[in-house]
C-alpha cells in the first residue's frame, strides 16, 4: 500500500504568475489557491452602489475606493484576496516586488453570500484584523437591509455597529 503524497504548496511568486495569467480570480493562503466564485447580479449591484456612495463621501479627500479587481495581501498571514471593495487612504503601499498587490487598506467591504458568509465573518476577518492600516471592516447583507461595521478602537479592540 502506498502513502498518499501531500499536494505541493505554491510559493507566492508561483501563485502570482498563475493568477496574472488566469481568466478567473483565486485567493491564496498557506501555499494553496482557492477559486473565487463570480458574484450574482444582486451581489454586484450592492457592491457598485456601495462603491458609488463611498466615492461621493470621500470626494476631495486623500482616500480612494477600489473594486474587487484590487488584490490585497495580509502581510502577517500571507493571505492574498480580492475584497468586494477596498478603500486606501494616502499613498498605495504595494507588496514588495509587485505593482498590483496592495498591503495598506483602510477599509474593506464584503457583500455576504450564503456560500461565503461564514468565511467572511470568521477566518477572513481573522486575517484582515492583522493588517495594521485597517480601521474598518463592513459586511453587507444581500438578503436583508443590513450592514455590520467593525471599527478598530485605539486599544486594538473591534467595535461592532449595525444598521
Amino acid at each position: 500500500m502506498s502513502a498518499v503524497q501531500p499536494a505541493r504548496r505554491l510559493t507566492e511568486a508561483e501563485y502570482l504568475e498563475i493568477e496574472r495569467a488566469a481568466q478567473f480570480k483565486s485567493e491564496f493562503f498557506d501555499g494553496e489557491m482557492f477559486a473565487m466564485a463570480g458574484g450574482k447580479p444582486r451581489h454586484s449591484q450592492i457592491a457598485v452602489n456601495f462603491a458609488g456612495g463611498l466615492r461621493n463621501q470621500l470626494k476631495g479627500g486623500n482616500c480612494v475606493v477600489y473594486n474587487a479587481d484590487l488584490r490585497i495581501k495580509v502581510e502577517a498571514t500571507g493571505l492574498m484576496t480580492y475584497p468586494d471593495l477596498s478603500v486606501i487612504c494616502g499613498p498605495l503601499k504595494l507588496m514588495e516586488g509587485t505593482d498590483d498587490t496592495v498591503v495598506n487598506p483602510t477599509l474593506l467591504v464584503e457583500v455576504l453570500s450564503n456560500s461565503t458568509e461564514g468565511y467572511d465573518r470568521g477566518k477572513k476577518f481573522e486575517n484582515y484584523r492583522q493588517i495594521p492600516s485597517l480601521r474598518a471592516y463592513i459586511l453587507a447583507s444581500q438578503y436583508e437591509p443590513r450592514l455590520e461595521q467593525f471599527t478598530r478602537q485605539p486599544d486594538g479592540q473591534w467595535l461592532l455597529s449595525e444598521a
